[in-house]
Protein backbone atom coordinates (compact mmCIF):
# COMPACT_ATOMS: atom_id res chain seq x y z
CA UNK A 1 0.00 0.00 0.00
CA UNK A 2 1.51 3.58 -0.65
CA UNK A 3 2.07 5.64 1.92
CA UNK A 4 1.72 9.55 2.41
CA UNK A 5 4.46 11.12 -0.19
CA UNK A 6 7.45 13.20 1.82
CA UNK A 7 7.13 16.93 1.00
CA UNK A 8 10.45 17.20 -1.02
CA UNK A 9 9.21 14.18 -3.46
CA UNK A 10 6.15 16.51 -3.67
CA UNK A 11 7.65 19.24 -4.47
CA UNK A 12 10.29 17.58 -7.03
CA UNK A 13 7.13 15.36 -8.74
CA UNK A 14 5.91 19.31 -9.45
CA UNK A 15 8.74 21.20 -10.99
CA UNK A 16 9.79 17.62 -12.76
CA UNK A 17 6.05 18.45 -14.65
CA UNK A 18 6.99 21.27 -15.23
CA UNK A 19 10.33 20.84 -17.11
CA UNK A 20 9.65 17.58 -18.90
CA UNK A 21 6.90 17.08 -21.53
CA UNK A 22 5.34 13.66 -21.49
CA UNK A 23 6.57 11.64 -23.93
CA UNK A 24 3.78 10.76 -25.96
CA UNK A 25 3.79 14.43 -27.20
CA UNK A 26 7.55 14.23 -28.00
CA UNK A 27 8.03 13.70 -32.16
CA UNK A 28 10.64 11.02 -32.63
CA UNK A 29 13.18 13.27 -34.33
CA UNK A 30 13.14 15.77 -31.30
CA UNK A 31 13.77 12.09 -29.10
CA UNK A 32 17.86 12.76 -29.48
CA UNK A 33 17.79 16.49 -28.60
CA UNK A 34 15.65 15.52 -25.61
CA UNK A 35 18.04 12.59 -24.55
CA UNK A 36 20.57 15.75 -24.61
CA UNK A 37 18.58 18.19 -23.00
CA UNK A 38 17.84 15.58 -19.93
CA UNK A 39 21.94 14.73 -19.91
CA UNK A 40 22.64 18.39 -19.38
CA UNK A 41 20.17 19.07 -17.08
CA UNK A 42 21.52 16.22 -14.50
CA UNK A 43 25.01 16.72 -14.62
CA UNK A 44 24.09 20.32 -13.79
CA UNK A 45 24.23 21.42 -10.54
CA UNK A 46 20.83 21.32 -10.07
CA UNK A 47 20.63 18.15 -11.48
CA UNK A 48 23.30 16.43 -8.98
CA UNK A 49 21.38 17.87 -6.27
CA UNK A 50 18.38 15.92 -7.20
CA UNK A 51 20.23 12.58 -8.56
CA UNK A 52 22.98 12.53 -6.28
CA UNK A 53 26.97 12.86 -6.54
CA UNK A 54 29.07 9.90 -7.20
CA UNK A 55 31.10 8.68 -4.31
CA UNK A 56 33.80 10.12 -3.62
CA UNK A 57 36.06 7.48 -3.23
CA UNK A 58 35.30 5.25 -6.30
CA UNK A 59 37.18 5.42 -10.00
CA UNK A 60 35.05 5.93 -12.54
CA UNK A 61 36.03 4.82 -16.47
CA UNK A 62 34.59 4.32 -19.62
CA UNK A 63 35.25 1.41 -22.12
CA UNK A 64 34.49 1.09 -25.62
CA UNK A 65 33.72 -2.58 -26.42
CA UNK A 66 33.30 -4.40 -29.79
CA UNK A 67 31.00 -6.95 -29.53
CA UNK A 68 30.53 -9.17 -32.17
CA UNK A 69 26.90 -10.29 -33.50
CA UNK A 70 24.98 -12.72 -31.14
CA UNK A 71 22.00 -14.61 -31.43
CA UNK A 72 19.60 -15.42 -28.59
CA UNK A 73 16.27 -16.75 -27.98
CA UNK A 74 15.78 -16.68 -31.90
CA UNK A 75 16.47 -13.15 -32.20
CA UNK A 76 17.67 -12.11 -35.25
CA UNK A 77 20.98 -11.18 -34.54
CA UNK A 78 22.94 -8.24 -36.15
CA UNK A 79 25.15 -8.59 -39.26
CA UNK A 80 27.79 -6.40 -38.27
CA UNK A 81 29.91 -5.72 -35.02
CA UNK A 82 28.29 -3.49 -32.50
CA UNK A 83 30.54 -0.78 -30.66
CA UNK A 84 29.22 -0.16 -27.29
CA UNK A 85 29.98 2.02 -24.11
CA UNK A 86 30.97 0.61 -20.46
CA UNK A 87 30.83 2.45 -17.76
CA UNK A 88 33.23 1.13 -15.10
CA UNK A 89 32.99 1.53 -11.51
CA UNK A 90 35.42 0.55 -8.84
CA UNK A 91 36.37 0.97 -4.95
CA UNK A 92 39.27 2.77 -4.51
CA UNK A 93 41.98 0.34 -4.15
CA UNK A 94 41.51 -3.25 -5.51
CA UNK A 95 42.63 -5.76 -2.94
CA UNK A 96 44.02 -8.92 -3.98
CA UNK A 97 41.79 -11.35 -4.22
CA UNK A 98 39.08 -10.40 -7.49
CA UNK A 99 35.79 -9.01 -6.39
CA UNK A 100 32.12 -9.46 -7.09
CA UNK A 101 30.76 -7.77 -10.54
CA UNK A 102 27.66 -6.66 -10.62
CA UNK A 103 26.14 -5.66 -14.48
CA UNK A 104 24.07 -2.71 -14.78
CA UNK A 105 21.31 -1.72 -17.12
CA UNK A 106 19.47 1.86 -17.01
CA UNK A 107 16.23 3.33 -16.61
CA UNK A 108 15.02 5.63 -19.09
CA UNK A 109 11.98 3.38 -21.31
CA UNK A 110 14.87 2.04 -23.58
CA UNK A 111 14.30 5.36 -25.03
CA UNK A 112 15.98 7.96 -22.83
CA UNK A 113 19.27 7.39 -20.02
CA UNK A 114 22.71 6.43 -20.08
CA UNK A 115 24.84 5.21 -17.47
CA UNK A 116 25.23 8.51 -15.56
CA UNK A 117 22.16 8.87 -14.61
CA UNK A 118 22.26 6.24 -12.21
CA UNK A 119 25.93 7.44 -11.35
CA UNK A 120 25.08 7.82 -7.43
CA UNK A 121 23.77 4.21 -7.27
CA UNK A 122 26.22 2.65 -8.93
CA UNK A 123 29.65 4.78 -7.64
CA UNK A 124 28.29 3.93 -3.66
CA UNK A 125 27.86 0.25 -4.49
CA UNK A 126 31.40 -0.31 -5.89
CA UNK A 127 32.89 1.15 -3.15
CA UNK A 128 30.52 -0.04 -0.34
CA UNK A 129 29.97 -3.56 -1.38
CA UNK A 130 32.52 -3.44 -2.74
CA UNK A 131 32.67 -4.89 -6.34
CA UNK A 132 32.68 -3.82 -9.56
CA UNK A 133 30.01 -2.25 -11.09
CA UNK A 134 29.93 -2.06 -15.13
CA UNK A 135 26.43 -0.25 -16.73
CA UNK A 136 25.92 -0.33 -20.06
CA UNK A 137 25.48 2.00 -22.61
CA UNK A 138 22.96 -0.46 -24.66
CA UNK A 139 21.47 0.89 -28.25
CA UNK A 140 18.05 3.21 -27.51
CA UNK A 141 14.64 3.18 -29.81
CA UNK A 142 13.26 4.34 -31.51
CA UNK A 143 16.45 4.85 -34.01
CA UNK A 144 16.88 1.34 -32.63
CA UNK A 145 13.98 -0.58 -31.42
CA UNK A 146 13.54 -4.52 -30.13
CA UNK A 147 15.44 -6.33 -29.87
CA UNK A 148 18.29 -4.01 -29.86
CA UNK A 149 18.61 -3.45 -26.20
CA UNK A 150 17.96 -7.23 -25.39
CA UNK A 151 21.27 -8.33 -27.90
CA UNK A 152 23.42 -5.24 -26.28
CA UNK A 153 22.48 -6.90 -23.01
CA UNK A 154 23.27 -10.16 -23.75
CA UNK A 155 26.26 -9.69 -25.70
CA UNK A 156 28.01 -6.94 -23.30
CA UNK A 157 27.15 -9.69 -20.55
CA UNK A 158 29.23 -12.41 -22.11
CA UNK A 159 31.88 -9.78 -22.76
CA UNK A 160 31.92 -8.85 -19.15
CA UNK A 161 32.07 -12.49 -17.96
CA UNK A 162 35.05 -13.05 -20.14
CA UNK A 163 36.71 -9.80 -19.29
CA UNK A 164 36.02 -9.96 -15.59
CA UNK A 165 39.46 -10.91 -14.54
CA UNK A 166 41.04 -7.97 -16.84
CA UNK A 167 38.44 -5.71 -14.67
CA UNK A 168 39.08 -6.84 -11.28
CA UNK A 169 36.44 -9.06 -11.08
CA UNK A 170 35.59 -12.70 -10.64
CA UNK A 171 33.53 -14.35 -13.59
CA UNK A 172 32.13 -16.65 -10.81
CA UNK A 173 29.93 -13.76 -8.92
CA UNK A 174 28.30 -11.84 -11.55
CA UNK A 175 24.67 -10.12 -10.18
CA UNK A 176 22.74 -8.50 -13.35
CA UNK A 177 20.89 -5.66 -12.65
CA UNK A 178 18.61 -2.59 -13.86
CA UNK A 179 15.94 -0.20 -13.08
CA UNK A 180 12.64 0.36 -14.72
CA UNK A 181 13.56 -0.69 -18.63
CA UNK A 182 16.84 -1.84 -17.01
CA UNK A 183 15.33 -4.19 -14.57
CA UNK A 184 13.38 -5.94 -17.47
CA UNK A 185 16.67 -6.02 -19.59
CA UNK A 186 17.73 -7.59 -16.56
CA UNK A 187 15.55 -9.94 -16.15
CA UNK A 188 15.30 -10.75 -19.65
CA UNK A 189 19.46 -11.70 -19.32
CA UNK A 190 18.63 -13.50 -16.05
CA UNK A 191 16.28 -15.71 -17.93
CA UNK A 192 18.24 -16.43 -21.18
CA UNK A 193 21.30 -17.49 -18.92
CA UNK A 194 19.09 -19.96 -17.24
CA UNK A 195 17.90 -21.50 -20.25
CA UNK A 196 21.53 -21.71 -21.81
CA UNK A 197 23.12 -22.78 -18.58
CA UNK A 198 25.63 -20.09 -19.01
CA UNK A 199 27.20 -17.47 -17.61
CA UNK A 200 26.02 -18.45 -14.01
CA UNK A 201 25.02 -15.86 -12.51
CA UNK A 202 24.96 -15.28 -8.63
CA UNK A 203 21.59 -13.48 -8.59
CA UNK A 204 19.53 -10.50 -10.01
CA UNK A 205 18.57 -7.20 -8.78
CA UNK A 206 15.24 -5.50 -10.81
CA UNK A 207 14.07 -2.24 -9.44
CA UNK A 208 10.48 -1.54 -10.09
CA UNK A 209 11.18 -3.56 -13.91
CA UNK A 210 8.71 -3.04 -16.29
CA UNK A 211 7.90 -6.84 -16.68
CA UNK A 212 4.49 -6.78 -19.01
CA UNK A 213 3.72 -4.53 -21.93
CA UNK A 214 0.55 -5.22 -22.51
CA UNK A 215 -1.64 -6.01 -19.63
CA UNK A 216 -3.03 -3.16 -17.67
CA UNK A 217 -2.60 -4.08 -13.47
CA UNK A 218 -4.42 -2.13 -10.25
CA UNK A 219 -1.58 -0.41 -9.83
CA UNK A 220 -1.16 1.25 -13.34
CA UNK A 221 -5.07 2.09 -12.96
CA UNK A 222 -4.18 3.34 -9.37
CA UNK A 223 -1.43 5.78 -10.47
CA UNK A 224 -2.11 6.15 -13.77
CA UNK A 225 -0.89 10.37 -13.55
CA UNK A 226 1.95 9.33 -10.90
CA UNK A 227 5.31 11.45 -11.02
CA UNK A 228 8.25 10.64 -13.62
CA UNK A 229 5.72 7.56 -14.82
CA UNK A 230 2.16 7.65 -15.89
CA UNK A 231 0.24 5.56 -17.83
CA UNK A 232 0.80 7.54 -20.86
CA UNK A 233 4.03 7.05 -20.49
CA UNK A 234 4.70 3.38 -20.06
CA UNK A 235 2.33 3.08 -22.92
CA UNK A 236 4.48 5.57 -25.03
CA UNK A 237 7.68 4.08 -24.24
CA UNK A 238 6.18 0.34 -25.08
CA UNK A 239 5.29 1.62 -28.20
CA UNK A 240 8.64 3.00 -29.45
CA UNK A 241 10.54 0.35 -28.11
CA UNK A 242 8.16 -2.73 -29.59
CA UNK A 243 7.98 -1.14 -32.86
CA UNK A 244 4.97 -3.37 -33.74
CA UNK A 245 6.69 -6.38 -32.39
CA UNK A 246 4.80 -8.98 -30.09
CA UNK A 247 4.57 -7.85 -26.77
CA UNK A 248 4.27 -11.21 -25.20
CA UNK A 249 7.63 -12.56 -26.61
CA UNK A 250 9.56 -13.48 -23.51
CA UNK A 251 12.41 -11.64 -24.67
CA UNK A 252 10.20 -8.52 -24.46
CA UNK A 253 8.44 -9.29 -21.57
CA UNK A 254 9.99 -11.38 -19.14
CA UNK A 255 7.09 -12.11 -16.71
CA UNK A 256 6.22 -14.35 -19.96
CA UNK A 257 9.24 -16.07 -19.81
CA UNK A 258 10.17 -19.62 -18.79
CA UNK A 259 11.62 -18.94 -15.65
CA UNK A 260 12.26 -22.32 -14.47
CA UNK A 261 16.20 -21.36 -14.98
CA UNK A 262 16.27 -17.80 -13.84
CA UNK A 263 19.08 -16.41 -11.91
CA UNK A 264 18.29 -16.37 -8.36
CA UNK A 265 18.98 -15.68 -5.32
CA UNK A 266 16.89 -12.61 -6.66
CA UNK A 267 16.07 -8.95 -4.64
CA UNK A 268 12.93 -7.44 -6.70
CA UNK A 269 12.00 -3.23 -5.39
CA UNK A 270 8.83 -1.52 -6.26
CA UNK A 271 7.86 1.68 -4.94
CA UNK A 272 4.36 2.42 -3.81
CA UNK A 273 3.36 5.51 -6.22
CA UNK A 274 4.51 3.92 -9.34
CA UNK A 275 1.81 2.48 -12.50
CA UNK A 276 4.64 -0.42 -12.35
CA UNK A 277 4.94 -1.06 -9.09
CA UNK A 278 2.53 -4.60 -9.75
CA UNK A 279 5.17 -5.70 -12.57
CA UNK A 280 7.07 -5.96 -9.65
CA UNK A 281 4.93 -7.92 -7.65
CA UNK A 282 3.67 -10.33 -9.80
CA UNK A 283 7.48 -10.92 -11.61
CA UNK A 284 8.68 -11.55 -7.73
CA UNK A 285 5.14 -14.03 -7.39
CA UNK A 286 6.05 -15.84 -10.70
CA UNK A 287 9.96 -16.46 -9.43
CA UNK A 288 8.78 -17.98 -6.57
CA UNK A 289 6.15 -20.04 -8.71
CA UNK A 290 9.15 -21.47 -9.80
CA UNK A 291 10.74 -22.37 -6.42
CA UNK A 292 13.02 -18.90 -6.32
CA UNK A 293 15.26 -17.13 -3.68
CA UNK A 294 12.89 -14.29 -3.97
CA UNK A 295 13.31 -10.89 -1.93
CA UNK A 296 10.41 -8.50 -2.33
CA UNK A 297 10.49 -4.69 -0.85
CA UNK A 298 7.89 -1.96 -1.19
CA UNK A 299 9.03 1.88 -0.23
CA UNK A 300 5.60 2.49 0.20
CA UNK A 301 6.32 6.95 0.01
CA UNK A 302 8.41 6.22 -2.81
CA UNK A 303 8.15 7.20 -6.80
CA UNK A 304 9.09 5.69 -9.70
CA UNK A 305 12.93 5.96 -10.46
CA UNK A 306 13.89 6.42 -6.33
CA UNK A 307 17.20 4.69 -7.02
CA UNK A 308 18.60 7.90 -9.34
CA UNK A 309 16.48 10.69 -6.94
CA UNK A 310 18.26 10.77 -3.35
CA UNK A 311 17.56 14.37 -3.68
CA UNK A 312 14.29 14.04 -3.79
CA UNK A 313 13.12 10.43 -2.63
CA UNK A 314 14.11 9.81 1.53
CA UNK A 315 14.18 6.21 0.95
CA UNK A 316 16.30 5.85 -1.82
CA UNK A 317 19.43 5.52 0.77
CA UNK A 318 17.01 2.34 2.30
CA UNK A 319 17.14 0.80 -1.27
CA UNK A 320 20.82 1.70 -1.85
CA UNK A 321 22.09 -0.42 1.19
CA UNK A 322 19.17 -3.07 0.76
CA UNK A 323 20.99 -3.87 -2.88
CA UNK A 324 24.44 -3.02 -1.26
CA UNK A 325 23.12 -5.57 1.42
CA UNK A 326 22.20 -8.35 -1.04
CA UNK A 327 25.55 -8.02 -3.73
CA UNK A 328 27.17 -8.43 -0.29
CA UNK A 329 25.45 -11.90 0.48
CA UNK A 330 24.70 -13.70 -2.76
CA UNK A 331 28.53 -13.19 -3.92
CA UNK A 332 30.29 -13.12 -0.95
Amino acid sequence: MAAPLPIRTRLFSVVERFLNSPIDETPREEIPARRTKRAKLLASPAGRLIAGRPHEDAQIADRLVELAPVEVAGLTAESDPVTLRLRVYQPPTPGAEPLPVVVVYHGGGWVLGDPEQGEWWSSHLAVEAPCIVVSVAYRLAPEHPYPAAVLDAWASLAWIVEHATELGGDPARVVVAGDSAGGNLAAVVADLAGQAGSPVLAGQVLVYPAAEMEEVFPSEREHANAPVLTSRGMRAFSRLYLDGADPYAPTAAPLHGTLAGAATPALIQVAGHDPLRDNGVLYAEALRGNDGDVTLTEYADAIHGYISLPGAVPSAPRALAEIVAFVQRVAA
